[in-house]
Formats: structure tokens, C-alpha cells, sequence
């Protein structure tokens, strides 16, 4: 995917702060969205502090736009971390943060469903995740099926898939993960991985993207934005891991990455949600940083997982 930028490499350029006058323009679409009158959203002397918490996956983007966004507003300290989905959900739930960051829907995350409501689910992208190997393995195209067998533990060799003979070394994320809960939805379906197969776990992207680079036989699963030269991205029942195909579904593994703030936010976290839906963000951001615009896709999914045609 050569028009994404890993995220040390893109935080490394400088950014461009342009004019966070484009902080009311309209959303890019999908889900719910954010706006505001232009008199708030164009507030000169805006301050404060805003913790940014969840998604991994979601991570390089909003941390390059918050790079931007404090550019402008030096009086606003933004701070991004992981911890994966379910933790943004849990925190931002709590009322501990201001902006919860996640892969998937909170309805699939919170214990008490209509937790949700309490939330606005501010759709900000989409994005695509798929499998990751080292690049010695052979391997380069596989079929779901025998993804899922090498993720449920029923194959442990290459030479069964079509690769050489070599040990396969399966790299999950943490339960918590909502990189981990897309990719298992979109492979593994409703089966559930045996007990007796316990593969390591690690915690976040970055880590998952320099284990498969470095260990022989490797195999896990990414977002397109951590998609790197030290590792392979496979296809999938000859299908490749890329933007267009996730617009039309073709590509089954992808997510609405969301940015969830509570019901009536502050005005600090509302303008950098709008400054996320601004042309500085969605026309250049979204795109640089590997990610998909809402707008691009050519069909919608719910949080019961059903797709329809736009």
C-alpha cells in the first residue's frame, strides 16, 4: 500500500496546520456525526486538555491530526494512547477520558447495551486489517478457510497451506483488542478458539508489526496503516488487501473506526471531532495515513454486522 505512511514516518513530516476554519465543515458521512455552529467552532482562544484513549488501530491517525490541531491551539494539550478498544470503551463510558477510540460499534463492547446511548459515536474513517506474515514465509495468497484453521490452531505447518515446511507462529492481540474482535468476526465467524490453543498475545499494533518483521514463520493480523516493507501482507482467496476492495466489500476485514466522545462533550474535544471531519483531515489525513474515507465506501454495515448497498 504505498500511499500509507507508517506512523513514525508520518508524525516525522511536518505537518501541515492549516486553517482549522474548515472545523465546521460538514462530516465525511456514515454513522453519526458531529457538527457545530460556526461561531463555536470557530473559537479563537480555545484551551484545555483532551486524553485520547483505545484503538490502537486508530492511533496514528488521530495523532497526527492532534499534531496539527495543537500547531493552532497551542493552549490545548492532547494526548493519544492505546490499550485497544475496549478500554477506550470502558474509559470513556466511565466519563475517565473525553474521547474513547475504537474498532468497533460500543454496543459490542459495553455489558449493559444501553450504556451506548450515553455515548455519540463519531465515525471518523474506515479501516482495513488483514493478515501479516514474515517475509521468509512462502506463502503469499491463502484461502479464509485455512486462515481460520491456522487461527483456531488446527494447522501449525506452512507446508499445509501451500508454504514450505516451517512452524507456524500465530501472533494474536490481546482479548480487549478491536483489531483482534474484527479480524476473528470476519474470519472465524461464531467459532471460538479452543482452549488447548494459546498463542501469544501482545498489546498493541506496533509491537504485533515488529514481531512478525522479526520472527521466523510469523502470522498475525494488522490495520493497512501499520503495513510496512519488513513484513508481508497476504491475499485472501486471491484477493488483495487494499482500499478498493474494502469499498465494495470484496476485502471482509475492515472496521468503522470510531472516535466516541460522551453525549454533550466539551467544547474543546467537540472542535477537535470537527477539526477530524474537516477537509485538513478527511482531504489529506485520512488518506496519507492509510486509512479510508467514509465517503469512498460503496456499502454500509451496522453493528449487527449486516452490509447493505449505499
Amino acid at each position: 500500500m504505498s500511499k500509507s505512511l507508517t506512523r513514525r514516518g508520518f508524525l516525522a513530516m511536518s505537518g501541515s496546520a492549516a486553517a482549522l476554519a474548515g472545523l465546521g465543515l460538514a462530516a465525511c458521512g456514515g454513522g453519526s456525526t458531529s457538527t457545530t455552529d460556526s461561531s463555536s467552532s470557530e473559537t479563537k482562544n480555545l484551551s484545555g486538555s483532551i486524553t485520547a484513549v483505545g484503538s490502537t488501530a486508530l492511533q496514528p491517525l488521530v495523532e497526527a491530526a492532534s499534531e496539527q490541531f495543537m500547531e493552532t491551539y497551542p493552549d490545548v494539550q492532547i494526548t493519544v494512547q492505546g490499550g485497544g478498544s475496549g478500554q477506550g470503551i470502558t474509559q470513556i463510558s466511565q466519563g475517565a477520558v473525553q474521547i474513547g477510540n475504537s474498532d468497533v460499534f460500543a454496543e459490542e463492547k459495553l455489558s449493559n447495551k444501553d450504556d451506548a446511548k450515553k455515548l455519540k459515536d463519531n465515525q471518523v474513517c474506515v479501516v482495513g486489517m488483514g493478515p501479516v506474515v514474515n517475509s521468509e514465509v512462502t506463502v503469499d495468497d491463502i484461502s479464509m478457510a485455512d486462515l481460520k484453521k491456522i487461527f483456531m490452531g488446527e494447522v501449525t505447518n506452512w507446508k499445509d497451506v501451500g508454504g514450505s515446511d516451517q512452524d507456524i507462529v500465530v501472533i494474536n492481540r490481546a482479548s480487549g483488542s478491536g483489531t483482534r474482535a474484527t479480524f476473528e468476526s470476519a474470519v472465524l465467524g461464531s467459532d471460538k478458539v479452543p482452549e488447548s490453543f494459546k498463542p501469544q498475545e501482545q498489546d498493541s499494533s506496533g509491537t504485533v508489526a515488529s514481531m512478525v518483521a522479526q520472527t521466523p514463520g510469523a502470522i498475525s493480523y494488522l490495520a493497512f496503516s501499520y503495513f510496512a516493507d519488513t513484513f508481508k501482507a497476504l491475499k485472501v482467496d486471491g484477493v488483495e488487501a487494499k482500499e478498493a476492495n474494502v469499498e465494495t466489500n470484496d476485502w471482509k476485514i475492515w472496521a468503522y473506526e470510531h472516535m466516541y466522545t460522551a453525549a454533550d462533550p466539551d467544547e474543546t474535544t467537540q472542535a477537535f471531532i470537527d477539526y477530524m471531519f474537516s477537509d485538513d483531515v478527511q482531504g489529506s489525513l485520512v488518506e496519507q495515513t492509510g486509512y479510508i474515507p467514509v465517503t469512498g465506501m460503496k456499502i454500509t454495515r451496522d453493528a449487527g454486522g449486516n452490509v447493505t448497498n449505499k
